[in-house]
């Protein structure tokens, strides 16, 4: 009787070390993934809008972001591109309705990182030429699945590099306002009334 209890105890130790080591995987993965998550506010005209950005699938371009970020170059910047259904743009753009000068050169497009241009999230702006992309940015207002990553020629797609977590009402006003041709660049959906990005901060 004696023995057969040491080896129940002996079975529910064991139970009971595999158990806290599950768990401590599954915490530890967990402590992980937030360890390659950078939280962002836009602070806008119109209101905050929050981002998760992820550095674990879009290093370098999460990277590059945040350089900017911290320069403070997106202050006073303008979303210059709307398009109700489809994306706001901004980080080129300020109130005099100038190109402001990058400061750093084209980045690595990483739209092959699984990540999908859904509503809500963002992704970096470009040319025709895949690897482009310096400070422009856009926010999907719409499933724009159109853009992701096809293969590595025309269709590289445009590289999502994180997700809105809060301030979509912001965001759907803003796809809502009146556009026009830009008068001095000639550029289309350029809101009549200027939508400024006042400033991006990196949260704690």
């Amino acid at each position: 009787m004696k023995r057969i209890l040491v080896v129940v105890l002996i079975l529910l130790g064991v139970s009971m070390v595999f158990g806290i080591g599950a768990t401590s995987d599954s915490y530890s993965k967990e402590l992980a993934e937030k360890e390659n998550i950078v939280n962002v506010t836009i602070k806008t005209s119109m209101g905050d809008i929050e981002l998760e950005l992820n550095s674990q699938l879009a290093p370098k371009t999460v990277a590059n972001f945040k350089k900017y970020v911290k320069d403070g170059f997106y202050n006073g910047l303008v979303f210059h591109r709307v398009i109700n259904g489809f994306m706001i743009q901004g980080g080129g753009f300020d109130q005099n309705h100038e190109k402001k000068a990058i400061t750093y050169g084209p980045i690595h497009n990483e739209a092959d990182n699984g990540l999908s241009n859904s509503t809500g999230s963002i992704a970096m702006a470009r040319t025709n030429d895949p690897h482009s992309a310096t400070s422009q940015f856009f926010i999907n207002v719409n499933n724009n699945l159109f853009l992701d990553h096809k293969d590595k020629g025309q269709s590289w797609g445009y590289c999502v590099f994180g997700k809105v977590v809060n301030g979509m009402a912001v965001i759907n006003q803003i796809k809502t306002v009146e556009t026009h041709l830009e008068p001095k660049l000639k550029m289309k959906d350029w809101p009549v009334k200027d939508v400024i990005i006042e400033k991006i901060i990196i949260n704690d």
